[in-house]
């Protein structure tokens, strides 16, 4: 059994270690942010300790055999209900799933910080930070400039299809979704919405000036990403 010390060390080790990432996340203003991060590290390292030393009083008893994984091995598969919580979908984008993942990776390393593996921990922990901030200007460089766009169209009735569009070479897996609408006090009118994959603002800029080129379009908006 370890000392009343070393196991309030590691419980505040852990709550540093997840501070860190914590700090991250909230600078974002995601719902998983400080605190979040700080309770999951703790209450995992907690765990960690619990299974691994809790039962020390009973280890040397006839008849029975303890696992001290077994207890620490749910925090793994329980931890996915919290992650889960903070993924959310707005229209057609999931949002949140870096957030989860570093939930779940905070859950680790409290485990890690439990079971004495300090050198693990704090590498760890510094190895999620610089994916969370330091590769965040990379993706916006190279990844996040290919983005989610659509416009919102009329058009005389029937005069753009599905088939007008694939024809132009708008398809291919280009359109993610298109919508026709008809309002009764325009009869003569389709009111469409065409969502398109991701894509450079140059090529959607393409895109939208051939569509206004079409014969029967009299008005085009975009759409809000």
């Amino acid at each position: 059994m370890i000392s009343q010390l070393e196991i309030v060390s590691r419980l505040v080790l852990a709550a540093a270690l997840g501070s860190v990432i914590g700090i991250e996340r909230e600078r974002l203003s995601w719902a998983a942010g400080l605190r979040t991060h700080m309770l999951v590290c703790v209450g995992s390292a907690l765990v960690m300790i619990v299974s691994a030393f809790g039962f020390a009083d009973v280890q040397g008893m006839p008849n029975v055999s303890l696992d001290p994984s077994r207890v620490a091995a749910q925090v793994v598969s329980g931890i996915g209900f919290l992650g889960a919580g903070s993924i959310l979908l707005r229209g057609e984008m999931v949002r949140g799933l870096t957030t989860a993942a570093s939930v779940w990776v905070v859950a680790g390393v409290g485990l890690a910080v439990g079971g004495g593996m300090y050198t693990a921990a704090i590498a760890a922990t510094v190895i999620v930070l610089l994916i969370l901030a330091g590769l965040k200007p990379l993706e916006r460089r190279y990844f996040t400039a290919r983005r989610r766009c659509g416009v919102r169209l009329m058009a005389a009735r029937g005069t753009v299809k599905l088939s007008t569009l694939e024809r132009l070479g708008m398809g291919e897996g280009r359109i993610v979704r298109f919508i026709v609408d008809h309002d009764d006090a325009k009869p003569d009118v389709d009111q469409i919405q065409i969502a398109f994959s991701r894509m450079s603002d140059h090529e959607f800029g393409a895109i939208r000036q051939r569509l206004q080129q079409l014969s029967g379009v009299r008005d085009l908006h975009d759409l809000a990403p």
